[in-house]
């Protein structure tokens, strides 16, 4: 496991009957960054400097993955896993996703 992993990952939604697994920082980071320009404010700003502050030892690794869950909380993208359809995909490209 890498020293970069979230204890426990954060399920979004990335798109129509898709769901995402962010299981670790640079997941995080890379989720943000595709983030649509239009849709970023203070909570996804706040989100990303967390990330960021954690790849560089400067804040926990738990702080910043609950920045990144409030800041899908937030956006409306966050899915409780235990409601939601057992097919996941993994880092957005790798599996190509499977719809719900």
């Amino acid at each position: 496991m890498s020293e970069r992993t979230f204890e426990i990952p954060v399920f979004v939604r990335a798109a129509e009957g898709l769901i995402q697994e962010i299981a670790c920082l640079e997941d995080a980071c890379d989720f943000l960054d595709e983030w649509p320009k239009h849709r970023r404010g203070v909570i996804y700003e706040t989100a990303k400097r967390a990330c960021h502050r954690a790849f560089d030892g400067l804040m926990t690794l738990k702080a910043a993955r609950d920045a990144f869950a409030g800041f899908a909380r937030s956006a409306r993208i966050l899915e409780d896993v235990s409601t939601a359809v057992p097919w996941v995909a993994g880092k957005a490209g790798e599996t190509g996703g499977v719809a719900a």
